[in-house]
């Protein structure tokens, strides 16, 4: 049976139903500086990393304030103490079929990790609820620990790296642009989950969700829309 070494996981919107926990993460951190943050400004900034978001916090706040604009730190700051009291308060919700993969790639011992832009702190307090439903990842890589967040390659790489798996036997899930042209960029065999933007990186294989597929059939799938 022909399998993948590894697979990698991005995180928010992929694993987790978590992307409306940074919607009003994003909406209560703007109502500080009384300012609208709409789905539109969510969806420009989806897949991170945490410092794009915040640039596109600062330049919406420039573009209706004449007073004092906050600093990329302090609204990085702020909305991540936001987030992370939303992701402890919130019970783990996952997106449709990712539990199930998860839980097989384990049941073949094929070695897993989460590659996300989100910082550790929110990682752990994730991964701190998922160990009860899905055991440990083998390794995971946080967007505050790298040396470039996506969509550069350099996350994968550094999760097959620990892992000591070559790239291109790695299969990555994604379900954002940022993330997706990260993977593929990286060399692993890419599938694009449609979720709350359209896809189109070239190179990656753009599925509608992971639910019913096995880590076997996602590897085995050979058209660009599924």
């Amino acid at each position: 049976m022909h399998l993948p070494q590894a697979v990698l996981f991005d995180l928010d919107g992929t694993l987790l139903d978590s992307e409306h926990l940074w919607l009003l993460a994003e909406q209560q951190t703007m109502q500080r500086w009384n300012v609208d943050w709409t789905p539109q400004d969510q969806e420009y900034c989806l897949g991170g990393p945490l410092e794009r978001v915040a640039q596109h916090m600062q330049s919406r706040i420039e573009s209706q304030r004449d007073s004092l604009v906050p600093s990329l730190a302090e609204l990085s700051s702020t909305l991540l103490s936001h987030v992370h009291s939303l992701f402890l308060a919130e019970p783990i919700a996952w997106r449709p079929g990712a539990r199930s993969l998860v839980e097989d790639a384990h049941a073949r011992g094929i070695p897993t990790a989460i590659v996300t832009a989100s910082w550790r702190l929110l990682l752990d307090a994730v991964m701190s609820n998922m160990r009860s439903h899905v055991g440990e990842f083998t390794v995971s890589i946080a967007g505050d620990e790298v040396l470039h967040s996506k969509p550069d390659p350099f996350p994968y790489l550094e999760a097959a790296r620990l892992l000591n798996v070559p790239i291109v036997q790695c299969l990555a899930i994604e379900d954002s642009p940022t993330g997706t042209e990260s993977a593929v960029s990286a060399g692993a065999r890419t599938i694009s989950v449609q979720h709350m933007t359209n896809i189109a990186v070239p190179g990656a294989i753009t599925i509608s969700t992971l639910e019913g597929h096995t880590v076997e059939s996602l590897w085995s799938v050979d058209s660009l829309h599924y």
